[in-house]
Parts: structure tokens; sequence; C-alpha cells
């Protein structure tokens, strides 16, 4: 009779322990930032996006066209259970290029630098706003041509 009540601590106590690391918290790592002595071999006005992609590599994000500056972005994203995964951290490293494709200036954002960007919603305007759709259905049907139904 005594060995069932030890069983069932015990197996009771495993239970507890792995519920309780179950709900450890993970971290995801995304993204790609260089080496600071990498960068510090870098110099700025003098070095071209050539070098950039030779000592640091090139990045996954660059400006709209080919052209464009250099952004080396990496965050930090914590999951703890069943809550939606949160970021606690992000840096962006900026490399921007002069005309000639020499570095103009680097700089370093972090996730206290960020700011939320209004996205302005433009709408384009069609003809469809005066008329109702059943209008729109039904104005079709004399467009129809039944010779170009059968291919005459």
């Amino acid at each position: 009779m005594t060995a069932f009540p030890t069983r069932f601590m015990r197996s009771l106590a495993l239970c507890a322990l792995l519920g309780v690391a179950s709900c450890a918290a993970t971290y995801k790592n995304h993204g790609y930032m260089p080496l600071d002595e990498d960068l510090q071999n870098l110099i700025v006005g003098v070095d071209s996006r050539a070098t950039v992609d030779d000592l640091i590599g090139a990045p996954a994000l660059s400006g709209i066209s080919g052209e464009g500056d250099y952004y080396y972005v990496r965050s930090r994203k914590r999951t703890f259970g069943m809550f939606r995964p949160q970021e606690v951290e992000r840096e962006v490293l900026a490399i921007s290029f002069n005309a000639d494709d020499t570095i103009a200036n680097i700089e370093r954002f972090g996730l206290e630098d960020g700011q939320i960007v209004p996205l302005a919603r433009r709408v384009t305007d069609n003809s469809v706003v005066k008329a109702g759709f059943l209008r729109q259905l039904l104005s079709n049907i004399g467009a129809l041509n039944p010779a170009d139904a059968f291919g005459g």
C-alpha cells in the first residue's frame, strides 16, 4: 500500500516539472548583422559598394533599385507559452551611398528608435461608384453578340 502513494507523488512531480518546463520562453533570432570588427574596416567616403560586398556581404534588403542603400536587419522574438510572439530586440544597420558609390554614412538603429510609420492609403477612383451591382450586371446583357459565341 505504501508503493502506490510514492509512485503517485513521483508521477505528479514529473507532470508538474514537465508543465513548468513547457511554459519556458523560447527565443528565435532572425536576420544577419555584420560584426563590429568588420564595420570598423569600412571608411566613410573612401570605400565603395563593392568593398562593402566583399567585407561584410550583400544585405537581404536594399533600396528600391539595385543601386539603393543597404539595410542589415536582425531581430529577436520571444515566445512564451500560448501567447503571441513578442519582438524583444531589433537592430538595423543602414549604409547609405553617394552618387559615386562611395559610403556616405553608416547608422545603427535599435528597437527603442522605432517609430510608427503611417501608411498612406491611396484609392484609385473608378466609375463604379454611381452604378450598383444589378445595374452593372444588366448593362452587360445588351453588349453580348450571339455571333461571337459560335465563332462567326
